[in-house]
């Protein structure tokens, strides 16, 4: 799904990030627990180096448990990275993630006073209300939708810790298609910008395929059937989503099913799994080649151009004179 949002303060931020990530001794980036890969921006891949990196798996409490020990296992692969679980109605937990900040800079000189923390992620992942239980006060702003914080700002956590907060940042460009979806269906991306029904049918494609006994439970069905659209005229007329003479509104029902997702209503799911990321990246190669070989037999076509037989025969015959007075030429000299 081809996502057409990135606001001009996300370029901005992108560029302010670039520009900070020198200064700080460890980067912090909040995931979300439900879409690890989705929601982990390659910029920031691209740009930390071997910088020391936590991964903070936010709202794991919406999560599948089993899944996100295969995302840490699978994450921590990563030199220099270290995964930590979240929930944002723990405080005691979330406090936690200082002294992980402390442990994973101990190598740092003990004579320079702070330690410069700077704390990334997606939009509506979580991350300002993490930051306000970290700093025990409230100083991110909030909100249920993306994108609320919209500038850095630097945050003294005490213990020596400053904290740069940075605004919630996507990419211009998602080469994933899925990862479109995934995004979408979590509430990364404003509704705005997306359509429910193409990201319910997505959804829904998945959820009957992973979750099946979740599935049949929330909507109460006694079995499920093998389509998508299939799945969601059941659930519509379960739940009352229904148009003037008995027609399903799909609209709706596809709407209900994504909001019921992000509330965790659905139970703990996890949209993607390493093995999944794998076989995509795989399709991506080989989508991006067959690209690269399409581009070039379009070159090389207008280049040839639209010979008929008889007209490919005439050129010959001219390249051919060229050649021989270029050599009568030589011969001359």
């Amino acid at each position: 799904m081809a996502v057409h949002w990135f606001p001009g303060h996300m370029h901005k931020a992108l560029l302010e990030i670039k520009q900070s990530l020198s200064q700080v001794d460890v980067l912090i980036e909040v995931l979300d627990a439900r879409i690890p890969y989705s929601s982990e921006n390659p910029e920031i891949a691209k740009l930390r180096g071997d910088k020391p990196c936590l991964k903070i798996l936010n709202k794991s409490d919406l999560a599948d448990p089993e899944m996100t020990e295969k995302w840490q296992t699978h994450l921590e692969k990563d030199a220099g990275v270290k995964t930590f679980t979240n929930s944002t109605d723990n405080p005691a937990k979330t406090k936690q993630i200082i002294d992980m900040i402390r442990a994973t800079c101990a190598q740092k000189d003990a004579s320079i006073r702070s330690i410069n923390a700077m704390i990334i992620g997606i939009p509506n992942v979580g991350k300002s209300t993490l930051i306000n239980i970290l700093a025990q006060r409230t100083i991110a702003k909030t909100g249920n939708e993306p994108a609320v914080t919209k500038n850095q700002q630097r945050i003294n956590l005490g213990s020596g810790i400053v904290l740069l907060d940075t605004p919630g940042v996507l990419w211009p460009k998602l080469e994933n298609p899925n990862t479109g979806y995934r995004l979408a269906a979590s509430g990364a991306v404003k509704d705005t910008a997306m359509e429910y029904d193409d990201v319910g049918f997505f959804t829904a494609d998945f959820l009957i395929k992973a979750y099946p006994d979740l599935m049949k439970d929330r909507f109460k069905l006694d079995s499920l059937p093998d389509t998508e659209l299939a799945f969601l005229e059941l659930a519509a007329a379960k739940r009352g989503a229904l148009m003037a003479g008995g027609r399903v509104n799909l609209h709706k029902i596809c709407e209900v099913l994504i909001n019921e997702l992000r509330s965790g209503k659905l139970g703990r799911i996890t949209l993607e799994s390493p093995e999944m990321l794998i076989q995509e990246k795989i399709e991506m190669a080989e989508l991006a080649a067959k690209k690269i070989a399409d581009k070039q037999k379009r070159k090389q076509k207008f280049k040839d151009g639209s010979l008929t037989p008889d007209k490919k025969d005439r050129k010959e015959v001219r390249e051919q004179k060229r050649a021989e007075q270029s050599q009568r030429m030589k011969k001359k000299r």
